[in-house]
């Protein structure tokens, strides 16, 4: 009978697997090359990315919102960068990604400044840096999150272009069918005939235009961010007659998953703009319910808080139409993402996705997940361990199976 490896031998083998199997990326805020500007990348929009705008804030309580907005983004960039990397020890999450990507791209992580930085960047397009950074991320494909009312993405798609075919298409919901009926004016203006109140014509307007949007994304899933407050059942709700009346019968049509990630509360700080949003706990039974009436639907949920994963872990036990994916936003840090991930294989072994990037900056990609990676890699090290104590080892070969399992995503 072979003998057992050591955990060390284990950690290599996984660590090994996990960094050289390429990896796919299940949400992310990601464009195609292609659409120009509203692919963000480079020092000035990681360094001024929300999460390390609200660090600053808190850094620097005496420095007014507005004077803040008011500076251009290289300022803002700068006067971050001193107070967060140069004041104080970088020491947040946040902060330490950006000094990964640094030090991955071979740039200095502790400079007074970020000129040389901006040299390095300056120096790139955007197409060849994509293919630097998937490169260097390890990612073969990843999901976007396409909106046909940003006014900056959908005259690219109207036009048309070559899809690069690693980003792959999603139709997001919110800004059509969130606080209706606020997305009805703008509906109106593309041409759909809708009326404010939610008839049985509105209802088939709206299916029509989420029909024709993911035939043009060629989409993937739909996506749609809900607050803690969402329900179902709920007969007085327009968002939740929207989702069941709209975007769940169109998904059963085509044959894709309805992603919902359940649990922000917008803008509770509307001065910090982006960086102004909240958590609050969701109903879980809510989540139970939809996957037991639409048991033909395929339903992608995360979560926002922390209370609610250990929730989430129990209903997909019970309900095999929800995956649960990612740890997204204020959970996407390492101590939540080792807790999470272990109860998840604790729970539900290997079904379910563990991580996605929720990547806003391309660059971002790099750091996410280089240290997901690294997280991940130790909660499976110690369950394969866990595996050896019976007498059941693993090989090379199922290892590669499992990591493949866990991250190659198709839909």
């Amino acid at each position: 009978m072979p003998h057992a490896p050591s955990r060390k031998q284990l950690h290599t083998l996984v660590s090994g697997v996990l960094n050289k199997t390429p990896l796919v990326d299940l949400h992310t805020h990601l464009y195609d090359p292609a659409l120009g500007p509203v692919l963000l990348w480079g020092i000035d929009e990681l360094v001024t990315y929300h999460y390390l705008v609200a660090e600053f804030f808190r850094a620097r309580p005496d420095f007014g919102y507005d004077a803040f907005w008011a500076l251009s983004k290289t300022d803002q960039a700068d006067l971050i960068w001193r107070e967060l990397f140069v004041l104080r020890s970088p020491l947040s999450e946040a902060c330490r990604g950006v000094l990964t990507v640094l030090h991955r791209l071979g740039l200095d992580t502790k400079t007074k400044d970020l000129k040389q930085a901006r040299r390095y960047f300056q120096k790139r397009k955007a197409r060849d840096y994509v293919d630097q950074v998937l490169k260097e991320a390890n990612i073969k494909r990843l999901y976007m999150t396409n909106d046909p009312m940003d006014p900056l993405e959908a005259p690219g798609w109207e036009k048309g272009f070559d899809r690069d075919p690693r980003f792959l298409g999603v139709l997001r919901l919110d800004s059509a069918i969130m606080n209706w009926p606020d997305g009805a004016s703008r509906l109106r203006a593309m041409g759909y005939a809708v009326d404010d109140g939610l008839t049985g014509n509105t209802l088939s307007q709206i299916r029509r235009y989420l029909n024709t949007w993911c035939d043009r994304f060629d989409a993937r899933y739909m996506a749609i961010s809900l607050p803690p407050t969402f329900r179902y059942p709920d007969i007085h709700s327009p968002l939740t007659t929207l989702i069941t009346k709209t975007v769940i019968p169109v998904a059963a049509e085509r044959d894709i998953p309805v992603a919902m990630m359940i649990g922000v509360k917008k803008l509770v700080n509307p001065a910090l703009r982006l960086a102004g949003d909240s958590v609050g706990k969701s109903d879980i039974d809510t989540v139970e319910a939809l996957a037991r009436d639409f048991g033909n639907i395929r339903f992608l949920l995360t979560m926002l808080a922390r209370e609610n994963m250990h929730e989430l872990c129990i209903a997909a036990r019970k309900f095999k139409n929800i995956t649960p994916f990612g740890c997204w936003w204020f959970l996407n840090n390492p101590s939540l993402i080792n807790e999470i991930t272990r109860m998840r294989l604790e729970t539900l072994g290997l079904s379910f996705v563990p991580q996605h990037s929720d990547a806003r900056v391309l660059d971002q990609l790099i750091y996410k997940w280089a240290h997901s990676r690294t997280i991940i890699g130790e909660a499976l090290t110690d369950k394969y361990a866990d595996l050896c104590a019976t007498g059941w080892l693993p090989t090379k070969s199922e290892i590669e199976r499992d990591v493949k399992q866990l991250f190659d995503i198709a839909l």
